[in-house]
């Protein structure tokens, strides 16, 4: 490996060829597609996308050793971007277009921001059909898992409100250079509308953040400091207080928080 990865940016590169094939094809690239890749770093995904049919290539990276590569491994190819910048500064919703697939071996430092990002687009439906997104697998854990599991999670209940899992596989830890300390999660999403209406996620992540702050905790105290007529949101939601937040569904966090909208607005 000619460049060493940096600590302080996460750079975990993937170099195992089976994997890169295996997160290609589950993309289903077409010809009329547009391709966004989060963090391109030496280019090994990248590389992959030449063999198929796109219509544009955007590539964003942090580091611009690397990005300097890029352009110059990539010079001849036509319909491609290159932007050197820090992902969690890019407004993304400008820059996606339509029919849009997005692809990501994500710092694990930055993951779940990024991820949160791609969902508090203004607009939804958004412009991309597709992201496939690799996660530490603790971090993907939380992300999949649904209301009773054991890892069920804010993170979870805010992705799910927008995205749908649609596949996921793990990846070893020994498919990395430099080697992380744990294993790894592609998970592929597509997004969809939720029939329950919530017009600021900003919202739903200050609910469930009240909720999971006191997780061991029974729901009154909170509901009592979210709601001035806290009583009849219960009684109106049809909320058994004494639950705890690991009780509650993805729905019903949802449901409270289009509630809260309406109390509050």
């Amino acid at each position: 490996m000619d460049i060493k990865p940096k600590k302080s940016l996460g750079q975990n590169f993937l170099i195992d060829k089976n994997i890169l094939r295996k997160i290609i094809s589950l993309g289903k690239i077409e010809h009329s597609d547009n391709i966004l890749e989060i963090g391109s770093g030496t280019g090994n995904l990248t590389k992959f996308f030449l063999e198929k049919k796109f219509n544009k290539l955007i590539l964003i990276e942090k580091d611009k050793r690397l990005i300097r590569n890029l352009k110059l491994d990539l010079t001849n190819i036509k319909n491609i971007q290159f932007i050197n910048d820090d992902i969690l500064k890019l407004d993304l919703e400008k820059i996606i277009s339509g029919n849009m697939i997005i692809f990501g071996n994500l710092p694990y430092n930055i993951s779940s921001q990024i991820l949160i990002q791609l969902i508090k687009f203004k607009n939804w439906l958004p412009k991309y059909k597709k992201l496939v997104l690799m996660f530490q697998k603790e971090v993907g854990e939380k992300i999949i898992s649904n209301f009773g599991n054991k890892n069920y999670s804010r993170l979870g209940i805010i992705s799910k409100f927008r995205l749908k899992v649609k596949k996921r596989f793990s990846v070893s830890k020994n498919s990395f250079y430099p080697k992380p300390k744990v294993d790894s999660m592609v998970i592929i999403f597509e997004p969809w509308e939720n029939k329950i209406k919530i017009d600021n996620l900003n919202n739903l992540e200050k609910i469930t953040h009240e909720f999971f702050s006191k997780k061991r905790k029974k729901i009154k105290k909170t509901f009592q400091k979210i709601f001035k007529d806290w009583e009849k949101a219960a009684k109106d939601l049809k909320i058994d207080i004494n639950l705890r937040p690991q009780n509650l569904s993805e729905n019903q966090y949802y449901e409270i928080t289009s509630y809260y909208e309406k109390i509050k607005f």
